[in-house]
């Protein structure tokens, strides 16, 4: 029998790479000169830097000083921010953290919120554009008034905002507490808070705290609109906005420090008031899902969409949902001609893919995420005690490297 393999090794002839100790050296040269290069300019490393994932640019902060300088720049934040179009991997329900996307699911962005605050009973409040707002009510049953927090949950930096008085009865009158950022248009971030001066006559004052100043100071002295107003903000193109279920749609322009009144995306009929299933914004845009009172949810929704310049409302998306009841019968109440759902958040794609753009639903202990244009769903969580979560147990987790 013939040994093919010693055969094939004596006669196989092909050329073999050989790398000399010259070739090689040239080549650790060349690389070396070439990290050299990049560690040299700060601009070509800030533009390889730009293109990678937050969480090498936290684990890249401790590679030495100059890195840690580099990557926590006003000047490289506010560039990061802006070249990731304010990345949405999920959101917080309550403390637990839900990323969107079930097949890669992004990491907690902190595993216990609570162990980052000094105080016992923390609750988020607001997300704006990555930074949250979170207050902490002390040990159950007390009656101290609450503390305020901004909490930027991508870095961990934390900033405790003084008290607007130290009077517990002061504290008791605040109607609205917001948070007020924007990487371009709000780079300092402000609290807008609302407190209630006079029941009886509905007279108000405004409060703004700047990060800027860190100070107090009253912009609106004295002004009266009804008490209900001040339920749902979110700030948007520098304003903070308000819905109610009445007529008046009300914000605040910081700018100028002015209240205004904004137009209905539709007409209330009679007695028929107006109620915001949601609202907020996402990628720039502000959007509004409402509905008149005694009629419930019906299908489809309307995504009602504000104009830059604050004039009016258009239907940007149409939700149509004809699928959802058969995939999860809770849907349909006990009166069989509405639903019983929330929507919790709305995400816009990037510019380029629209098609990316979803609504988040909650039905009873489900999480649904809703494909805008191709229609399609999908389970992504359930929540553990479903009753415990009410409409505003929901915020957006945007990544953001801003430091304050």
């Amino acid at each position: 029998m013939v040994n093919s393999r010693r055969k094939f090794k004596k006669t196989r002839n092909t050329p073999k790479t050989c790398f000399s100790q010259s070739s090689m050296e040239d080549s650790d040269h060349h690389s070396t000169q070439s990290g050299a290069l990049v560690g040299s300019s700060d601009d070509l490393l800030t533009e390889i830097l730009l293109r990678l994932p937050v969480t090498s640019i936290l684990r890249f902060k401790s590679v030495s000083k100059h890195w840690r300088l580099l990557l926590t720049h006003t000047h490289f934040t506010r560039r990061y921010d802006i070249n990731n179009l304010s990345k949405s991997p999920g959101l917080f329900a309550g403390d637990i953290y839900v990323p969107y996307d079930v097949e890669n699911p992004s990491p907690p962005p902190c595993s216990n919120l609570g162990s980052y605050f000094d105080r016992p009973r923390v609750r988020i409040m607001q997300s704006c554009n990555g930074l949250l707002l979170c207050s902490t009510h002390g040990p159950k049953g007390s009656r101290a008034a609450p503390t305020y927090y901004v909490f930027n949950p991508t870095t961990k930096q934390l900033a405790l905002i003084p008290p607007i008085h130290e009077c517990v009865k002061v504290c008791k009158t605040i109607r609205f507490m917001g948070l007020a950022y924007h990487q371009t248009d709000c780079p300092h971030y402000k609290l807008v808070c609302v407190r209630l001066l006079e029941p009886d006559r509905d007279l108000f004052q405004i409060q703004i705290y700047s990060s800027d100043t860190r100070e107090w100071k009253i912009s609106i002295e004295t002004f009266s609109v009804p008490s209900h107003v001040f339920q749902q903000g979110v700030y948007w193109n520098g304003a903070v906005y308000w819905v109610t279920k009445y007529h008046k749609y009300l914000y605040f322009k910081l700018d100028v420090e002015k209240l205004q009144m904004q137009p209905l995306p539709m007409r209330s009929r009679g007695r028929l008031h107006l109620i915001a299933t949601y609202f907020g914004d996402s990628r720039g845009c502000l959007h509004l899902i409402p509905y008149h009172n005694h009629q419930h949810y019906r299908l489809p929704l309307n995504v009602y969409e504000m104009f830059s310049d604050h004039s009016s409302w258009f239907v940007k998306y149409q939700v149509v949902l004809n699928a959802i009841p058969g995939a999860f019968p809770d849907t349909i109440s006990r009166y069989a001609f509405s639903y019983d759902f929330k929507v919790i958040d709305v995400v816009r794609g990037e510019e380029e893919e629209e098609e990316d753009t979803f609504v988040v639903l909650k039905i009873r202990e489900n999480i649904i995420k809703y494909n805008v244009h191709d229609k399609s769903f999908k389970h992504i969580y359930s929540l553990p005690r479903p009753s415990c979560f009410h409409e505003n147990s929901f915020h957006r987790y945007t990544e953001t490297l801003s430091s304050f």
